[in-house]
């Protein structure tokens, strides 16, 4: 009898521990609207952490009041070409670039200065690297890439800088770099897609990273003695 009741007793305990069960159970579409719920608070609580979002600026907001100005020392030899090329330096940067550009002769400088019209912010040294190409002995359509190209860069050296020669060591050291009727230069030129001047002692290269340091080299090479074409 003892057992009976006992089973009598534990058998409702059972079932309410199945209804209890019931109960607990969580269906697919309850999962999905915890997850939602979840992922929009943590997305609230995000935007309320970020950083504010402010709008990108424009060009002219990013420029100052105060007008920028650059002055280009023109060296005695190159007068004559610049009156001749004026016009060619002084269209684009006027036109393209939107600066105000003149020449005073009493300080022998090139003056380049922003203004209202100027939309780049580094228009007034793009003018100004292509003056200064102009200026080192580059043609003013050479220099022109300087406006047109973002990857175009200028390199000096002197032949003293890569071996120390003076007098008629100079001479021929210079004399191999250009060689008969300049064929060495231009040939080093055309291969590394690059533009060499000498201007005395003083060497400058004009072109792309890479190509400046593959023309570098060759120019190096001759300076050690190395002959051309080797």
């Amino acid at each position: 009898m003892a057992s009976v009741v006992d089973n009598q007793q534990l058998q409702p305990t059972h079932n309410t521990a199945m209804d209890e069960d019931d109960e607990v159970l969580i269906t697919a579409d309850q999962l999905n609207s915890v997850a939602a719920l979840a992922s929009t608070s943590a997305a609230e609580g995000a935007a309320k952490s970020d950083k504010p979002d402010f709008a990108p600026l424009s060009a002219k907001d990013l420029q100052t009041k105060r007008n920028e100005i650059r002055r280009i020392r023109v060296p005695p030899h190159r007068f004559s070409p610049l009156k001749a090329d004026w016009l060619k330096i002084y269209s684009p940067i006027v036109e393209y670039l939107k600066l105000q550009i003149r020449m005073n002769p009493k300080t022998r400088m090139i003056e380049i200065r922003s203004c209202a019209e100027t939309e780049d912010v580094g228009a007034i040294q793009k003018a100004a690297d292509f003056v200064r190409a102009y200026c080192m002995g580059f043609t003013a359509e050479d220099s022109l890439a300087l406006l047109r190209m973002e990857d175009l860069f200028l390199e000096t050296f002197e032949v003293k800088d890569v071996k120390t020669l003076n007098g008629d060591h100079l001479s021929r050291a210079i004399g191999r770099i250009a060689g008969k009727d300049g064929k060495t230069k231009f040939t080093i030129e055309n291969t590394t897609k690059t533009r060499i001047v000498l201007a005395d002692s003083k060497i400058h290269i004009l072109g792309t990273y890479q190509n400046i340091k593959i023309a570098r080299d060759a120019v190096c090479n001759l300076i050690l003695g190395s002959p051309p074409g080797k």
